[in-house]
């Protein structure tokens, strides 16, 4: 059940697979795509609908991972059946992964949250193994099929936290009409524990939380592109 995840309360589903390999991943149990016991989408719709009662009117079903689009195909029929049940339905997505099933489903689903990690090419590189070039394709298409998201932006004191990086971002992005809202993520250290024991180093080490001060300096300097920004 979660609270940050979408509008209103929600059944998050996290699965396996990425593309990315953020520094600072907070689940990197869920990054290799052989991971994990498998879940029939029969027993995630029967949850959904179990939990239903709890949704109101805002909340609803959340994909997360790892990157959920990974397992697009999958998804599409079980996006598909949560609409049956009234359901809504939120990807939770880094917009690193394209193909036809990925285009569906993007249709399909209500809102995506769009995790941007970096405006720039190679610091997004440096934060994620990869360059940006699809993620900003993907909010491109978003926006020209006029399907609603929320901008996600990691604030990682020393790799995404300069005024450069957020107002490359703003004026990229600040533009767009389908833009409901900027999360600012604050950095955190909560799955550190994950790494010492699964025996891999975490490559932040050393790297303090971000102080209120910083996570309200950085809103600030978005709020200047974009009319909705939110500390979460």
């Amino acid at each position: 059940m979660g609270t940050f995840d979408g509008p209103g309360l929600r059944l998050v589903v996290f699965l396996q697979g990425c593309n990315f390999r953020c520094l600072y991943c907070a689940n990197p149990d869920t990054i290799d795509a052989c991971g994990g016991k498998p879940t029939p989408a029969e027993e995630i719709l029967r949850m959904a609908t179990d939990q239903k009662p709890f949704f109101g009117r805002r909340g609803g079903v959340t994909f997360s991972g790892g990157e959920p689009t990974f397992q697009a195909t999958a998804l599409v029929p079980l996006v598909r059946q949560l609409h049956g049940a009234g359901i809504h339905v939120c990807l939770d997505s880094n917009g690193g992964v394209w193909n036809p099933a990925v285009e569906e489903l993007l249709g399909l689903v209500d809102l995506v949250l769009l995790d941007v990690k970096q405006a720039d090419p190679e610091r997004h590189r440096t934060l994620t193994g990869r360059d940006n070039a699809q993620t900003l394709r993907t909010a491109a298409w978003l926006e020209e099929h006029g399907k609603p998201f929320w901008l996600r932006y990691v604030l990682v004191p020393g790799y995404s936290d300069a005024e450069a990086d957020i107002r490359a971002l703003g004026e990229r992005l600040g533009g767009y009409k389908q833009v409901e809202r900027v999360e600012i993520l604050p950095y955190h250290t909560l799955g550190v524990h994950k790494y010492e024991a699964m025996g891999k180093e975490y490559r932040l080490a050393g790297v303090q939380e971000n102080t209120p001060e910083q996570s309200e300096r950085a809103a600030a300097l978005f709020r200047e592109y974009f009319p909705t920004v939110v500390v979460n």
